[in-house]
């Protein structure tokens, strides 16, 4: 299981420029260091075989993936959710896990409110309409209603949420919100309206999804989800695409019961070449990058370096998942 000795640290994939930081903790604490690209299960074993730090973005931490890293080693996540690492088989192997999850709010939360803001005041169909028709009048592509007069849903109320939510309120919009796990003070403080599920699908004429990746909340937004949505609605997501149907979804907008989506996750990435999401011009396609600005990715790696040399030294991690 490599040296028996000296700690080892890997990257087993990752999408900066470089991974300066990374290669620095482990000098810092006298490891080794290896960056890959993996994308399948056999190389990423292969990848973090005797390692005391694995940092992984997408590659997956199945349970004979985790077997090979050392006992007591740690794995990071780059980013908000892990869904990637079997945190189960972890905790059962003696692994730690850790998140980041304070990396990227504001980028996302820019990313969100750009896509819903689009939508809201139909730019795509604007612009597709004057390059294919040469030119096309307001009321033709349909109502455009005021954000004044808006009812935004949020589906979770996390920081990411919170920081969409702050992002509106300038634009007069009013806001309702789902998440069974948020205390009913953040809802106080902010003046969003908490509701049930289905109430917030009838009301709610935009929605921004901020929910985590759990059998509970797997296709959540389902036919009957999106048929309760006013006529004319809007839905953006950028949290996970597992929580969206996606061919009830293409069937929505196809049908112009929704007036369009902006979806930068889905279930299954790249998206494949068949889905039913790529014909809809209404649906604005983005590669699962609401995380991406140089800002929110040094810092990614920033906080997640200072994470590893954490687990190097053997302290207490600062956002551990297991």
């Amino acid at each position: 299981m490599g040296d028996a000795a000296g700690k080892r640290v890997v990257v087993t994939d990752h999408t900066f420029k470089s991974v300066t930081a990374e290669a620095k903790v482990a000098r810092d604490h006298g490891a080794s260091f290896a960056c890959f690209s993996c994308s399948g299960e056999a190389e990423t074993a292969e990848a973090v075989n005797g390692a005391t730090v694995a940092f992984v973005n997408f590659a997956p931490m199945t349970r004979s993936v985790l077997a090979r890293m050392r006992p007591g080693s740690t794995v990071i996540r780059y980013g908000i959710g892990y869904d990637n690492v079997d945190v189960a088989s972890a905790t059962e192997l003696g692994i730690r896990v850790a998140n980041v999850p304070d990396y990227g709010v504001d980028t996302v939360a820019d990313h969100a409110v750009a896509g819903l803001l689009a939508l809201v005041r139909r730019l795509p169909d604007y612009d597709r309409r004057i390059r294919g028709e040469g030119w096309v009048r307001p009321a033709e592509v349909g109502p455009v209603r005021g954000l004044r007069s808006t009812v935004v849903g949020l589906v979770g109320l996390g920081r990411i949420a919170q920081a969409v939510h702050a992002r509106l309120v300038p634009f007069g919009c009013t806001f309702v919100g789902h998440d069974p796990h948020a205390p009913q003070e953040d809802f106080d403080r902010l003046g969003v309206e908490r509701v049930a599920l289905p109430q917030l699908a009838r009301r709610a004429h935009a929605v921004s999804l901020h929910a985590p990746s759990t059998p509970e909340t797997r296709r959540m937004v389902d036919a009957g989800f999106l048929a309760a949505l006013p006529t004319g609605a809007v839905l953006v997501n950028t949290s996970r695409g597992s929580l969206v149907d996606e061919a009830a979804l293409a069937e929505a907008v196809a049908r112009g019961h929704l007036a369009g989506a902006a979806l930068d996750v889905f279930e299954s990435e790249p998206l494949a070449a068949d889905s039913p999401l790529r014909v809809q011009p209404a649906i604005l396609l983005s590669p699962h990058a609401a995380f991406y600005d140089e800002d929110s990715l040094a810092r990614l790696q920033q906080l997640a370096s200072e994470e590893a040399g954490r687990a190097l030294r053997g302290e207490e991690l600062r956002c551990s998942v297991a």
